[in-house]
């Protein structure tokens, strides 16, 4: 594999269908996504292995979705990691990069020399899907289990979606010759395709979480459980690449099951933050909700949380009561 056959395939997401078990399915490939992603905050490293996981993850099922504007995943707990957050921006014309955005809210006093997933206590993984003004935002939820945030989105489409779905991924620091050490990390979405519900088992009310196992049978069953042994034979470095193409990946394991591709969906680090925005949030407040604002210096400042921009504002210009400018 060339070094502009690597570049091409970096930060992108390849869709692809099985015709012969009937299969969806997703290859990503985050390279510059997660250097953005990162060089943002001064984690850890189990807290930059959960925001590489949890960027992936959103890159994966952020392009499955006929999306207007914004895929959200949030991970809520009450451990040492106590919050990571992911938006996925759809693009806003054909062609263009569809934008990733993540932190994390972590207790640095907490975390211990386990696993990343163990950082992580009692909570919620949630996906919530907003297409924009004039829309209501749909959010689902699953507890956190299973040892991985992928295991909890496999859980949430078992549960909510009602979908088999299945992630392999990998992700870690990558040590190319010549290349600075970095994050990469790549994976594999593999999806039951949606039916309507008298092809898919419901609920059974036991309150259990479902698994894939527990929605199909007999001969979808069978498709499904022979295309999850061949996905099992993957290799860490197949995913991650940079030597094997994602067209290659998917001719390699799933070459009798008809593997049939779609054009490949790049994305960027992205961030939506701006002063007009950190202005409008703030002109609900009364000039006397703003003076408590204030710092020593007199400003009011603001940081976002995914890029670290940092704004300072003259406070006499902010809230509904703001001085008008001249002219205004």
């Amino acid at each position: 594999m060339t070094l502009g056959s690597k570049l091409a395939w970096d930060d992108t997401v390849l869709p692809f269908q099985l015709d012969a078990s009937d299969m969806r399915g997703r290859v990503a490939r985050l390279d510059g996504v997660l250097s953005g992603i990162l060089k943002q905050h001064d984690y850890p490293s189990q807290v930059e292995a959960l925001v590489a996981e949890m960027a992936l993850l959103t890159a994966l099922i952020g392009q499955t979705i006929d999306l207007r504007w914004k895929l959200s995943l949030q991970v809520q707990s009450k451990g040492a990691v106590r919050m990571i957050a992911t938006d996925y921006y759809a693009p806003e014309k054909t062609g263009e990069p569809a934008k990733i955005r993540a932190y994390a809210s972590f207790d640095a006093a907490r975390l211990t020399d386990g696993a990343p997933f163990d950082q992580i206590g009692d909570g919620y993984f949630a996906i919530l899907i907003d297409q924009g003004e004039g829309t209501t935002p749909y959010q689902g939820i699953t507890p956190l289990d299973g040892g991985s945030l992928s295991a909890c989105a496999e859980a949430y489409f078992a549960q909510s979606e009602q979908l088999p779905t299945r992630f392999s991924l990998s992700f870690g620091l990558s040590s190319e010759p010549g290349v600075a050490e970095h994050w990469r990390a790549g994976g594999i979405m593999l999806q039951h395709m949606p039916k309507a519900s008298p092809f898919v088992a419901q609920a059974d009310g036991s309150g259990e979480i479902l698994k894939p196992a527990d929605l199909i049978d007999g001969e979808e069953g069978d498709n499904w459980n022979r295309v999850n042994i061949l996905l099992g034979t993957v290799e860490e470095m197949e995913l991650i690449g940079p030597t094997v193409p994602p067209t290659d990946l998917l001719v390699r394991l799933f070459h009798e099951e008809q593997p049939r591709v779609f054009d490949a969906q790049a994305v960027r680090f992205g961030c939506t933050c701006s002063e007009e925005r950190v202005r409008q949030s703030l002109s609900i407040y009364s000039q006397r909700d703003i003076e408590k604002m204030q710092t020593e210096d007199g400003r009011v400042t603001a940081d976002c949380q995914f890029c670290s921009a940092h704004y300072d504002l003259d406070p006499k210009t902010l809230g509904f009561e703001a001085e008008k400018a001249p002219g205004e």
